[in-house]
């Protein structure tokens, strides 16, 4: 039996490859010249001599060892090889850390990325690292439950960020998605949530939705005092009501007043990458008024590449804060209309009062396609319909404008006459 003295004291005798100190139960200390001192077992599994590496001393103290060696004679006596119980929990670890929620997490952002924008595969692992990684991240996918989930988007509520909680939660249950799928989880806890988060009060974007009040923001805009570009940068909202990130970035090879067609580039759409890299330019019908404006704003603005440029630099195109802060000035808070809105108060205008069928506003709108008529619309070959109601709307822009609201039925009579 050995003491802690002797395994101390223990050195390798001159010539000697390695020298061996035996204890009880097989167990035995292995000294090199060197003078390193390691624990092993030997035991024997299916009528053959193995041995089972335990530590080297004195980390693993001479007590410890005979622990370590009764643990691996009990897993022995159960029928099963020591060493390959041990190489299968080694495995075990390894899959457990290549499992954990932030392994998959940055797994899956590496694969899904390249169908991403830029922005949107930047800010989802932002939130990630910033909200989700500190608290979950180490933990094993198959080891989070829907309350520790919970618990982390608390954390996320708790000071009032209730919109990034939800998101949060859609995109953890994107991680647990596709761990499912790759094997590392059985199922994704996220959808456990309903109901338990705090309730997301969504406010739509303001807008003017009632033909009075728009004859009333258009006789504002009319009378702008303002940069006279930005006048320009109102009225065509209002007339051709695209996304206000399109508006301002509109370029001037972009433009055929001849042909009176706006091309956005599918590049500057919201779309995903293969949308952006293959699909089809997004086609807006100028009507005459916008025509004129836009004939008008050339000898401003034709220097520069852009439509509506900024006042610091005309190689970059003016910013959405521009069209609020002149919305204010006219008297327009964001709780009453905001760049985004006109595209709102367009939609909800022409099918209410002007009775335009609605998957020709959607595609004008450059929405997802919704119904039969919509990818149909989307084509350059159906463009009269689309150019007859971007006409139309204009010209009930200007008797909104002079105070004459012409009824929809009347409209709609003088159209089929």
């Amino acid at each position: 039996m050995l003491t802690e003295i002797a395994c101390k004291s223990a050195v390798c005798p001159p010539g000697k490859a390695r020298a061996r100190m035996t204890d009880a139960g097989g167990l035995y200390l292995e000294i090199s010249p060197s003078g390193s001192r390691r624990w092993f077992w030997k035991y024997y599994f299916s009528s053959k001599e193995k041995r089972l590496a335990l530590g080297t001393y004195p980390a693993v103290s001479l007590k410890q060892a005979r622990s370590e060696r009764d643990l691996a004679r009990r897993t022995l006596q159960s029928g099963s090889d020591p060493s390959k119980r041990r190489q299968i929990e080694r495995l075990e670890l390894q899959l457990a850390e290549a499992n954990t929620f932030e392994e998959v997490a940055r797994e899956l952002h590496a694969t899904k990325a390249s169908g991403w924008s830029k922005q949107y595969g930047e800010r989802w692992l932002e939130r990630m690292e910033k909200d989700l990684f500190p608290w979950i991240g180490p933990v094993p996918l198959p080891e989070i439950t829907a309350p520790m989930l919970l618990n982390t988007l608390r954390k996320i509520e708790k000071r009032g960020a209730r919109e990034t909680a939800h998101t949060l939660r859609q995109t953890a249950g994107q991680v647990f998605r596709y761990g499912v799928a790759t094997g590392r989880c059985e199922r994704n806890p996220a959808p456990d949530l309903h109901g338990a988060m705090q309730p997301l009060n969504i406010k739509h974007m303001s807008a003017i939705l009632e033909p009075a009040q728009a004859g009333e923001l258009m006789r504002a805009i009319h009378d702008y005092s303002g940069q006279p570009v930005t006048r320009a940068a109102l009225l065509l909202s209002a007339l051709l009501f695209q996304r206000p990130g399109n508006m301002q970035a509109m370029q001037w090879n972009e433009l055929d007043l001849d042909g009176r067609v706006w091309t956005i580039p599918a590049a500057k759409m919201k779309r995903t990458v293969y949308g952006k890299l293959n699909g089809r330019p997004h086609l807006v019908p100028l009507p005459p008024q916008a025509v004129a404006l836009l004939r008008e704003l050339f000898p401003l603005t034709g220097h520069s590449p852009y439509v509506f440029p900024s006042l610091v630099s005309a190689q970059r195109p003016m910013s959405e804060n521009t069209l609020r802060v002149a919305l204010r000035r006219m008297g327009y808070s964001n709780d009453d209309m905001t760049p985004h809105g006109f595209r709102a108060m367009a939609r909800t205008i022409m099918v209410e009062k002007l009775n335009m069928h609605p998957d020709v506003i959607e595609a004008q709108l450059a929405h997802g396609k919704s119904g039969p008529l919509g990818s149909a619309y989307d084509r350059a070959e159906f463009m009269e319909q689309r150019r007859k109601m971007m006409d139309e709307w204009a010209n009930y822009l200007e008797r909104l404008r002079s105070g004459v609201n012409v009824p929809a039925k009347r409209m709609q009579a003088r159209r089929t006459a």
